[in-house]
């Protein structure tokens, strides 16, 4: 018999062994909405290891490393409370008491103050691994957590099904990792069923939607489902493709919903479209790799 952990990474490791529904797929951006993006795109700047820049020359945005930033503008403050699948996403640091005082000193405000927690994997030394949320603009929450790096690490998200989230994930667009199936509690708050992804130089983190009510986040008493991301603080997220209406007839194909069928826009200069992801994430599929330039 296989124990519930091996069964997970199996089913995981099945999704990667059948054909990938789009071959060339990447992460491309983090969709945020805000009343200001001048400063977010201000805030991003100067608070993280990222660059302002022109994205297709058409709309400023935030270049980290390898994607984009997005900011759109919308008339009144978008939803900020972690009802959506998104919770957060972060930045790494390498030594973090001596980022989160430089951020402090910066006049950076902060959601929860800096914590040891070396012991969530099991490990008994503390003074290893750090965390801390900045409160960013709109309220976004932005984690800073100890990494080798210090550059635009990760996308947390909560899912009603870690496990089957991830396999979707890897799936369709080749994301690489594993899950973990059973329970799992930290300091009487359940963190798995999980799942732990990479797609190129981002690790997108699924905790289970039980994170958010056994942790008492606002707004989870007596919720059964998510919020969908559209319209939050985060929007969504955009992976790229070479080929859009390819890509769309491939996953049609598979049986996802597709929400906004393929657009052009600024002269054909950025080609598009939205499907609906695990529970109910939004999700951009864009034309051409991300690139600076």
């Amino acid at each position: 018999m296989l124990s519930t952990r091996s069964v997970a990474i199996f089913a995981l490791s099945c999704a990667s062994m059948f054909a990938q529904t789009v071959s060339d797929a990447h992460f491309h951006h983090l969709h945020l909405n805000s009343t200001d993006p001048k400063g977010a795109i201000e805030f991003y700047t100067t608070k993280f290891d990222s660059e302002k820049a022109r994205f297709k020359d058409v709309l400023d945005a935030v270049w980290t490393q390898k994607s984009w930033i997005l900011v759109a503008k919308v008339a009144a403050a978008p939803p900020s409370d972690v009802v959506s699948a998104i919770w957060h996403f972060g930045w790494g640091a390498e030594d973090m008491k001596t980022t989160y005082q430089k951020q402090l000193d910066s006049g950076t405000k902060f959601a929860t103050p800096l914590n040891d927690i070396s012991d969530i994997g099991g490990g008994t030394k503390m003074g290893i691994f750090f965390y801390a949320y900045v409160l960013g603009p709109d309220n976004a929450l932005i984690e800073l957590n100890t990494a080798a790096h210090h550059h635009f690490g990760h996308l947390h998200l909560l899912s009603e099904d870690p496990v089957a989230a991830g396999a979707w994930y890897t799936k369709h667009f080749g994301a690489k990792g594993g899950s973990r199936a059973e329970v799992r509690m930290y300091k009487n708050v359940q963190i798995a069923p999980s799942a732990s992804l990479m797609m190129d130089d981002v690790n997108i983190i699924i905790f289970p939607m039980e994170y958010a009510t056994s942790s008492h986040m606002p707004g989870w008493e007596n919720r059964k489902t998510f919020e969908p991301t559209k319209g939050r603080v985060v929007d969504h997220i955009g992976i790229s493709v070479e080929n859009l209406d390819d890509a769309i007839a491939r996953l049609r194909k598979e049986g996802v919903t597709v929400t906004d069928e393929p657009k052009s826009v600024a002269g054909g200069k950025i080609k598009y479209a939205f499907i609906e992801g695990p529970d109910k994430m939004r999700i951009e599929i864009i034309e051409g790799r991300a690139s600076k330039n």
